[in-house]
Parts: C-alpha cells; structure tokens; sequence
C-alpha cells in the first residue's frame, strides 16, 4: 500500500517548550504550526494547521486564526478577531478588537515594491490600522498606508485605497462607498432626516456624505 509523503517526511519542525512560548494552557496550536519563541499568545486563542506565528508578534485573547496565517514580526492583533484561511499579515498591520478577515484576503506593506531595489526593513513599511469591528470579505485587498474605521465592511474582492470611515460599507477596484451598516450587520436606510435604526434599536445619524455615527442615550459613540 503507497504511504502518504507526510508520513515518510522528516520531521522539521522544532516544538518549542511551553515556556518558551508566552501562551497558557487555554490557548490551542495544532501540531502542524509554527510559533516562534517570543510570540505572545493570548487567552484561549486558537492557531490551526499550517500556520506561522513570528517571534515578535502580539496575539490577543479569544482569537481564532485558520490554515495557513501568517504573523510577521510586530504585528499586533486585538481580542476576539476571526482570521481565516491563507491571510497573511505582514509588518505594519494592526488589527483592534473583534475584527473578521475573510479568506485569502490581503494585506501590503510596500506601496512600490520592487525585486531589484528591495524595500524590506521596517524603515521601508507602511502601517494599515483596522479598527474595532470591521469586517474584510474574501480575496479583498487593502493597500497599505488606510485605515479601516470602526464598523467598516469590505465586499469580496474589493481594493481599498484610501481610508474608509466607520459604518461605510466598501465595494469595487478601487472601493468606493456603496451604503452603510450597523455595528450589528444590518444594511442601514437612512430616513429624510438622516436617521436609522437597525434590528437590535440602535439608532445611527448620517451626519455628511461621508460620515455616519451612532447614537445612545441621546449622544454619539
């Protein structure tokens, strides 16, 4: 019977010890990953197969990366975020909390690469900050040097950028704003006077053609 080439591989990975690895009995890592010693791992965080953690990356707690992540060095991600399957974060990206990266979506850090004059020290990167509650779609990219505001929502297979501000939802190459969502998902419609409620009673304000905030308790989150 023909073995599987994982079973006649040699093994290469070096499991590092536990306390090598800044991390606690909560969190899980599939034995096919890669955490370097010095990577912080957050409570209850889970890294599956085939991912790679780099030594000076900061995870946060209740997190959740599928196959085949990769975490550069100083990367920092927040508490609570969904990174799926094939997303690479490279230097210069931070992730607040609670945000969802679809599959193979992707991130830069260079805005003009080149093979022959190589721009690879952190001098040459450009930071993109996602912030709390944003969503990305799969197989979108987001152009480093923007910022995704709180709550934003990228379609599949948009290119961002520029910025995108908090509530907006994003679609197209390049994105533009094409409506606005709720911290909670709902599609929000505005009235004539600029207001919306989305299903859980939370009222939000469209304040410019750019700028929607959220309301509670009569004052603006």
């Amino acid at each position: 019977m023909r073995r599987s080439l994982l079973a006649l591989a040699t093994p290469i990975q070096i499991y590092l010890k536990q306390s090598e690895i800044m991390t606690n009995a909560s969190t899980f890592i599939h034995e096919s990953a890669y955490v370097d010693a010095g990577a912080e791992i957050g409570e209850g965080t889970k890294i599956w197969h085939f991912s790679h953690i780099s030594a000076k990356a900061k995870l946060g707690r209740s997190c959740v990366l599928g196959q085949n992540v990769f975490v550069a060095n100083h990367v920092t991600v927040g508490n609570f975020v969904k990174i799926q399957n094939n997303v690479s974060l490279y230097e210069g990206v931070i992730l607040e909390d609670y945000v969802f990266c679809g599959p193979s979506c992707v991130f830069t850090n260079v805005k003009t690469p080149r093979c022959e004059f190589p721009r690879n020290t952190s001098a040459d990167y450009t930071n993109t900050l996602v912030k709390r509650g944003a969503s990305i779609g799969a197989n979108a990219t987001i152009v480093c040097g923007v910022t995704l505001h709180e709550n934003a929502f990228v379609a599949a297979g948009a290119v961002v950028t520029k910025d995108v501000p908090a509530f907006a939802m994003v679609a197209g190459v390049p994105a533009k704003i094409v409506g606005w969502m709720s911290a909670y998902g709902d599609v929000l419609v505005f009235d004539t006077h600029g207001m919306a409620d989305d299903s859980k009673g939370v009222r939000y304000q469209k304040t410019g053609p750019e700028t929607v905030r959220r309301i509670q308790d009569g004052s603006a989150q």
